[in-house]
């Protein structure tokens, strides 16, 4: 059936009650969007956004009186009685589907490619991992999946013992491995996530040669060749000196989930163990990426 939704503008310290205010008067659901990062909440011509940095989106059974949810905002104190607003009418749709066909086959570097299952493959020939949005996070759209991606793809991997420290979907781990790495260990915190990258292991055909563990199980006397972290500049800073002795002498080592502002202070912790190279930038992510020295 069609739906309605409501799209205001809020401040980070009120959105979690206007949310709740919007939820108490008949909205199904409340979506928070930082402003900056995606401004779906457009002004009209001539409009001036006046306040906030998080927009709300509340969806509403089309039946629903918008008029008298409107009135009742306006009597709010967290709300001004002029406050602007949008209602629109979304259309029914399969929004699975519609969804689905706006994913497409995704290349980085020369050789690889990332396929969701109901696409064709752009090219037999290329190197092809096949996987589909799902459990944990890693498609290859977010730049920092991007840039992993498209490092390991200018790596010589043949034979290599590739660590993905916070492996998430697994597709990184896969890509090692579509791209000639022997074996490869998968790391992370989150039991799901290691279910997922199984998962994609085995709809990829190199299960038996992904390795998962999460990081109290993981096996003494482990060392990479080459390393892979895609988390966050925090974690990286914290966990240094656990990443750095997973990685052999001359190994080589790429980091990711950096904002462009983090990249010397992790210069400075990595450069100890690490000769590095210059960030290389997408949008405002960065990954670095180093060999092993000491």
């Amino acid at each position: 059936m069609p739906w309605i939704q409501l799209k205001l503008n809020a401040t980070a310290a009120n959105a979690e009650q206007i949310g709740e205010l919007l939820m108490d008067n008949s909205a199904l659901s409340a979506t928070f969007t930082d402003a900056h990062d995606t401004p779906i909440f457009e002004p009209m011509p001539g409009e001036t956004r006046l306040w906030g940095d998080t927009d709300i989106t509340g969806l509403y059974e089309a039946d629903t009186d918008m008029a008298a949810v409107i009135n009742i905002l306006q009597q709010s104190p967290l709300l001004a009685d002029d406050f602007a607003y949008k209602v629109e009418q979304l259309e029914d749709k399969d929004w699975e589907r519609e969804w689905m066909v706006n994913f497409h086959p995704m290349k980085f570097g020369e050789r690889l490619w990332i396929c969701p299952s109901w696409k064709p493959v752009p090219d037999e020939t290329a190197v092809n991992v096949m996987l589909d949005p799902g459990l944990a996070f890693g498609t290859g759209t977010h730049p920092t999946t991007a840039l992993c991606l498209a490092w390991l793809d200018g790596q010589d991997l043949q034979d290599k013992v590739v660590i993905d420290f916070g492996c998430g979907s697994g597709i990184l781990a896969i890509a090692a491995l579509k791209l000639g790495a022997k074996r490869v260990i998968g790391i992370d915190i989150d039991p799901q996530a290691i279910t997922a990258s199984r998962d994609n292991a085995e709809r990829n055909n190199v299960s038996d040669q992904l390795e998962l563990y999460l990081p109290a199980d993981l096996p003494e006397g482990v060392y990479a060749d080459v390393l892979v972290a895609n988390i966050l500049a925090g974690p990286l800073r914290e966990l240094s000196t656990n990443i750095e002795a997973l990685v052999k002498n001359t190994g080589a080592l790429a980091l990711s989930g950096i904002l462009e502002q983090q990249t010397e202070e992790l210069i400075g912790v990595y450069g100890q163990w690490f000769k590095m190279d210059k960030a290389e930038i997408k949008e405002e992510w960065a990954r670095l990426s180093g060999v092993k020295t000491q």
